[in-house]
């Protein structure tokens, strides 16, 4: 049987310096990716008609905000993916996961336009119609699909 004594285990040090910087590299990489989730939000309010907000929280819609809901997954997979690739360096890293995560928002734009040109009638207006509707489903998965593949195309 071994004894061990407090005086034979090794505690080491705390390094505040680096627990600090590791701190505001998540901070700053948090703000980053809640930034490229605020210009998607405005993005796709863009692209549909009415106000999506005022449609996912005052009228309650469900089909706005699945399709907000879907939106949003795909950028985060998007914004997840662009930190986990980028530049070990700082100040790379943060630019990008910046840059990759919005041009990430402009091909999840382009492909939500094609979407409203290709499929019958238009995609745009599910977000105001009143009841769910099996076509939103259909887009909100697609919509995640499109943002897995901009995710793995990242590089």
């Amino acid at each position: 049987m071994t004894v061990i004594l407090a005086a034979d285990i090794e505690v080491g040090r705390v390094d505040f310096t680096l627990l600090f910087g590791g701190v505001l590299a998540t901070i700053a990489f948090f703000l980053v990716g809640i930034a490229v989730l605020t210009v998607g939000f405005a993005m796709l309010d863009a692209l549909t008609p009415g106000n999506l907000r005022h449609q996912v929280y005052v009228d309650r819609n469900p089909n706005a905000a699945l399709l907000l809901a879907a939106n949003h997954l795909a950028l985060a997979i998007i914004v997840v993916t662009a930190i986990l690739t980028s530049s070990d360096g700082y100040a790379q890293g943060l630019i990008d996961s910046l840059v990759y995560g919005l041009v990430g928002v402009l091909l999840q734009a382009v492909a939500l336009v094609i979407m409203n040109r290709l499929l019958p009638g238009r995609l745009v207006t599910l977000v105001g119609e009143p009841h769910m509707s099996g076509a939103a489903w259909a887009v909100a998965v697609t919509l995640v699909s499109v943002g897995l593949v901009n995710a793995a195309a990242l590089s």
